[in-house]
């Protein structure tokens, strides 16, 4: 069932993607480049894009640390300046593994900053335009870790869900206005975030795989774009078992 308008044709259409300057987001830029889209990158440091802005003319870079919110106002009138967009990709996100019985309350504070306010600045520059044209599409790259809690993501998961009830609500409150909401929940995808990670990590995919599965939900019209299935099919599952049955299966599966 289509919940949005499919975007199928990306020849001539703009998208800004925010943090997107390695992982997913880049994979997707380069992604959504490939498929003949104007592509604008944003995050606080360059790392490979520079060049790569340097050499397409229809590649964009612009700095931006979300957790500044002049530095987004600025950045998102600049960018719309130079014309409308249609597809604006939130992807910044910050991850360090973290549990209650060390409990870093600055840490804690840092993903709020960046996964989730860094969110409402961005969506809060670009709505307006957006809602003016009754045209565009919001698309928030979320996780499966905020699906349900989880051993080690006391600092990560609440944030994700957070996200993923913001798109929720944005959907239903733009669904008519013409302005499509979509959200994006990875299983593990190898990504310098993911490298940390000290354990054996279930359905593995690339970046580059990522970046395939995400356009093509949007050109199915998706709202909630979840892949591997074969990992993110259990974990929905999960989802619907009641407490008294899910916590001792978590404990049993990660052994925390």
């Amino acid at each position: 069932m289509q919940l949005n308008t499919p975007i199928a044709h990306w020849h001539g259409r703009r998208v800004w993607l925010v943090g997107a300057s390695t992982g997913i987001g880049l994979a997707c830029a380069q992604a959504l480049r490939a498929a003949g889209a104007m592509v604008v990158i944003s995050a606080r440091t360059p790392q490979g894009v520079q060049n790569w802005a340097e050499q397409d003319p229809l590649v964009q870079w612009r700095p931006l640390d979300v957790a500044i919110n002049t530095d987004v106002q600025a950045t998102a009138r600049a960018i719309l300046s130079e014309g409308p967009l249609d597809l604006v990709v939130y992807a910044a996100g910050y991850y360090r593994a973290q549990r209650a019985t060390a409990i870093d309350l600055d840490d804690l504070l840092q993903h709020d900053k960046v996964n989730y306010q860094g969110a409402l600045q961005v969506i809060n520059a670009v709505l307006p335009d957006m809602l003016t044209r009754q045209s565009g599409h919001i698309s928030l790259l979320s996780s499966v870790a905020g699906w349900r809690g989880l051993p080690n993501g006391l600092a990560y998961g609440p944030t994700k869900a957070a996200l993923t009830h913001l798109a929720e609500t944005l959907y239903l409150d733009l669904q008519d206005q013409g302005i499509g909401v979509s959200v994006v929940n990875p299983g593990f995808v190898d990504t310098p975030l993911t490298a940390q990670n000290q354990f054996t990590m279930p359905a593995l995919i690339s970046a580059e795989q990522a970046a395939g599965e995400m356009l093509k939900g949007w050109a199915q019209g998706q709202f909630d774009i979840h892949f591997p299935k074969r990992f993110t099919f259990w974990l929905k599952l999960l989802r619907l078992l009641p407490y008294r049955l899910y916590f001792p299966l978590v404990r049993k599966f990660t052994g925390l």
